[in-house]
């Protein structure tokens, strides 16, 4: 027998396959997602390395490090393979400590997510009602536009300058009293570009407090210019910056998903309420403190890797290129229409790259024999 409170409860109209709404018109006939989701643009991966018969194939597509993971990485990750039939420590106790550590704060100024871009998601959540607004540069990181569009806010998207960087004056010019967020990608992916301190200092003196500042550090470990910020040092003289870093670059812990923001700890608080329950693994948890422990080790290896794009941006001058500097582990190609086509020549060539539509073409640094076939296909191709 039903309960009482079933039976008094009103019936939801049940629609038949012939039935109709009470205007006549017809019922929908699949189920309702929200309209939304139409401006949310799709994300585009890096293609899978692949190449022609005999040619060895190089991925230079998603910015990954070329270096296998470390002996001490596999240890871990060896014996945590154990417990992988538990769920992981949803509070990340021990990699927000060893990373709390490592930074020089609290564990309450530290959060973690699924890389960088699920912890992106996690600050739009907590920040963005429909209509408001994230003020970024454009081009950049094309998760950008798709976290904002997924809460209902608006992208302002304010233009790189002909040498590829930011236009921090311009960005501080569109922040309004809806804009809620402000991001500034540093190294710039794609087009490498760091601001420095000076004009981030500037730039901070004009945003409202109440507007949230995300320093996004993707690519910090290959920074070499003198003149970049030290953004922890930011983030203690502003109450409302946070750094967005990640293990997936420099540390090539990409197929784990394991990033970090360094946050005031009422922000800090709120992207930890935001994040998916257990979302960062236990496999992930593990390597990342190994990483952290074998930084030494680690970063050895990225000197290897800006050695090469020294290398490369070098060889490119030669040819005759002329090209923004880069901090990031790729280089930026802003070929416009000539895009497709230098993209197809390094397909032939075994070499899949990440061409933006008709912006241009951003090439990992990878291996020396990657990087040498790269500048070949540059050769021939010819500099634009």
């Amino acid at each position: 027998m039903r309960p009482a409170a079933y039976l008094l409860r009103p019936r939801a109209r049940r629609f038949g396959a012939m039935s109709s709404a009470a205007d006549g018109s017809t019922p929908p006939t699949q189920p309702t997602l929200r309209t939304a989701l139409d401006a949310v643009p799709a994300y585009v991966p890096g293609k899978p390395a692949s190449a022609p018969e005999g040619v060895t194939a190089y991925k230079l597509s998603s910015n990954e490090n070329p270096f296998p993971p470390l002996d001490a990485v596999r240890v871990v990750l060896d014996k945590a393979l154990d417990v992988v039939n538990r769920y992981p420590d949803m509070a990340s106790v021990d990699l927000i400590g060893a990373i709390a550590a490592f930074v020089g704060c609290e564990p309450a100024n530290i959060a973690v997510g699924t890389g960088s871009v699920g912890i992106l998601g996690q600050i739009i959540q907590a920040t963005c009602d429909p209509g408001d607004e994230v003020v970024f540069a454009w081009r950049s990181f094309e998760a950008y536009p798709i976290v904002a569009a997924l809460a209902g806010a608006r992208s302002v998207m304010v233009p790189v300058d002909a040498g590829q960087r930011h236009q921090l004056g311009l960005m501080a010019d569109a922040v309004t009293e809806r804009t809620r967020v402000v991001i500034v990608c540093s190294p710039n992916n794609p087009t490498g570009t760091v601001v420095h301190r000076g004009e981030l200092e500037d730039f901070l003196a004009r945003v409202p407090r109440s507007v949230l500042v995300v320093l996004d550090e993707a690519y910090l470990e290959f920074v070499r210019d003198a003149d970049a910020p030290d953004a922890v040092a930011v983030w203690r003289a502003h109450p409302n910056v946070m750094v967005l870093r990640t293990f997936s670059k420099a540390y090539g812990l990409a197929g784990l998903r394991v990033g970090y923001a360094v946050a005031h700890a009422p922000v800090a608080a709120a992207l930890r309420k935001c994040a998916v329950p257990f979302g960062v693994n236990t496999l992930a948890q593990v390597a990342a403190i190994a990483s952290l422990e074998a930084r030494d080790e680690l970063m050895a290896r990225v000197d290897v890797i800006v050695a090469e794009r020294a290398r490369v941006a070098a060889g490119l001058a030669e040819q005759g290129w002329q090209l923004a500097p880069s901090e990031a582990n790729f280089v930026w190609l802003p070929l416009g229409t000539q895009s497709g086509p230098f993209a197809a020549a390094c397909e032939a060539a075994g070499l899949m790259v990440r061409r933006y539509a008709d912006d241009g073409v951003r090439v990992t640094i990878s291996e020396p024999e990657a990087n040498t076939r790269f500048l070949e296909v540059c050769r021939a191709f010819g500099p634009r």
